[in-house]
């Protein structure tokens, strides 16, 4: 039985979602910036026409947009998207010109854009930090205890006893890391390589697909290898142990990212598979619904998921900026203005291009262009 939630209470949590995420995100630049001395002019979460607001003594204007899809710092005599000097800039008086942007050194100006990533990734940390402490960790050894009948395991010729000592040329610690890599790879041919009485061995296996199906009507299509664990262990943590747990496992997850990403651009994977604000909604309802625990692990998610974006090296993003100031730095001169400006005008054709897809996708998961043909048939 499909039970998804009502469309209020999916928007109430995609907000509870992205709010406080965007808040975040913003607020690293802020306080970077405040750090260093720059003045922020505006502090937004939603991007459009304020419909609530204050300024505070320091002559910042925080305000609440009505599209709640991001938001934005901007800072003192940041005139333009790529933040270069320019005549209004240089008109500034210098007292003011001083608590600018602009004025920074380069090395203050990369900290501050690299801070909004930075403290989406710490925040995902401490969230998966708290759960290890809460939950423990899994740590069940990689040895097979279970082979299921027609599997990809059994066809390769995996036997009860083996050790699991690398997949696809990766090396394997915990049962867990089995299943993460078979997990994104259905139908992909790799080599195991196998701990068998005191030798190791090299197979070959196709990895099986299984296409699953959730309470909400979810369909994935994920990898299995056909195999159980001889008996699960799980771990407590302590609370000095447990930041490092998170480490890793925001480390695994943008691994993951990593992986998904290389898949989509050789083919492997379907674009379709991309999804935009309109799915982040959807899951994020759905996740509300399963209870508060799983609504945090998605918060975490999203967390890095909004990190790692950023970071990308696409101009308009903060990784763009990065790179510019990274060629900056070897050039030991700033980047060519119209350059600049022509690179944040495609990064932004880019952006808008991908949103336009990511759109196209989710509404093609809600079933809209069946029921179009539908009508149209």
């Amino acid at each position: 039985m499909i039970e998804n939630p009502g469309v209020l209470f999916t928007f109430l949590a995609f907000v509870a979602v992205i709010g406080p995420l965007v808040f975040v995100h913003e607020m690293g630049h802020y306080l970077a910036g405040r750090w260093f001395g720059v003045k922020a002019e505006a502090f937004s979460i939603g991007f459009g026409r304020e419909i609530a607001g204050f300024t505070d003594r320091r002559g910042t204007r925080w305000k609440f947009g009505w599209l709640p899809l991001g938001g934005y710092v901007r800072f003192a005599g940041d005139m333009s998207p790529a933040s270069q000097p320019s005549t209004e800039w240089l008109a500034l008086p210098a007292a003011e010109r001083q608590q600018t942007f602009q004025a920074k050194p380069l090395w203050q100006r990369a900290i501050i854009v690299a801070a909004g990533p930075a403290i989406n990734f710490a925040l995902a940390i401490l969230i998966l930090a708290g759960f290890a402490y809460a939950y423990g960790v899994s740590r069940t050894p990689p040895v097979i205890g279970i082979i299921q009948p027609g599997s990809a395991a059994e066809q390769a010729g995996l036997a009860v006893g083996d050790r699991i000592v690398s997949l696809g040329g990766r090396d394997i610690a915990t049962f867990d890391d089995i299943a993460n890599f078979a997990r994104l790879r259905p139908g992909e041919a790799i080599t195991i390589v196998v701990q068998r009485g005191g030798a190791r061995q090299a197979l070959t296996a196709t990895i099986g697909e299984l296409r699953e199906r959730d309470r909400f009507g979810n369909e994935y299509r994920i990898g299995r290898v056909g195999i159980g664990p001889t008996a699960p262990v799980r771990e407590p943590v302590s609370l000095v142990e447990a930041p490092l747990v998170g480490i890793e496992r925001t480390g695994e997850i943008v691994g993951m990212m990593v992986d998904t990403i290389g898949q989509i651009v050789t083919g492997r994977r379907s674009m379709e598979e991309l999804g935009g604000p309109l799915r982040i909604a959807q899951v994020s309802g759905q996740q509300l619904s399963l209870g508060l625990a799983e609504f945090i692990g998605l918060i975490a998610l999203v967390s890095i998921n909004l990190g790692f974006i950023n970071l990308l090296p696409v101009p308009m993003l903060d990784g763009g900026h990065l790179l510019f100031y990274a060629i900056e730095a070897v050039r030991r001169r700033p980047v060519d203005p119209k350059v600049l400006e022509w690179a944040f005008r495609g990064g932004l054709a880019a952006l808008l291009a991908l949103m336009l897809l990511v759109t196209i996708n989710d509404l093609g998961a809600f079933g809209l262009w069946r029921s179009l043909a539908g009508l149209i048939g």
